[in-house]
């Protein structure tokens, strides 16, 4: 009798952090609930993992990220006049070079780069997971679509407090009682 488990290649994450910036952000419905999650979902990923990648759509002309929400460690900013950060020079590579296999996205829009960026990463083979409570759109029915046609393209939908967890894997991790933490603030 066969051996019916999967061997796998070793997962190795990277956070993407989209358009975090103040006039993307000014307009999002529910955006102080969304920003309490990517600064979460930011401060347990510093601890937990590393490969952060940062990207600023035109941010000649819509600014800058928001500085509290940063990565503290090095992390890779990437400037884009594309919606698909995908298409941004550069970045495949240095996901190759990583040897990443699994993509965290959370940002801003998720109708729009979001969601280009998704559908495009998945055709390049990433598994994509997609932080619903961590990305937003102006019209909250624009992020309810878009995130069911990523589902429907193969994305994985979560949470922020799920895929802490998920990353973290155990309570037994010295890092543990400093997630919690993270959690419950």
């Amino acid at each position: 009798m066969l051996n019916s488990h999967k061997r796998k290649l070793p997962i190795k994450n990277a956070l993407l952090l989209v358009d975090i910036q103040e006039k993307i952000i000014a307009p999002i419905y529910n955006k102080d609930s969304i920003i309490e999650n990517i600064k979460k979902l930011l401060n347990a990923y510093q601890i937990l993992d590393e490969n952060i990648f940062v990207s600023e759509q035109n941010p000649l002309k819509l600014g800058k990220t928001i500085p509290n929400l940063l990565p503290k460690v090095s992390f890779n900013k990437i400037h884009k006049m594309g919606f698909s950060i995908a298409s941004s020079p550069g970045l495949l590579d240095e996901l190759d070079n990583k040897k990443i296999t699994n993509l965290i996205v959370c940002g801003f829009e998720t109708h729009i780069c979001i969601q280009q960026s998704v559908l495009e990463l998945l055709l390049k083979g990433y598994e994509v997971l997609v932080i619903s409570d961590a990305m937003g759109s102006r019209n909250n029915l624009d992020h309810e679509i878009s995130l069911q046609r990523m589902l429907h393209k193969g994305a994985i939908i979560t949470t922020t407090e799920s895929i802490i967890f998920e990353i973290c894997k155990t309570s037994d991790r010295k890092e543990f009682k400093e997630i919690r933490n993270i959690i419950k603030n």
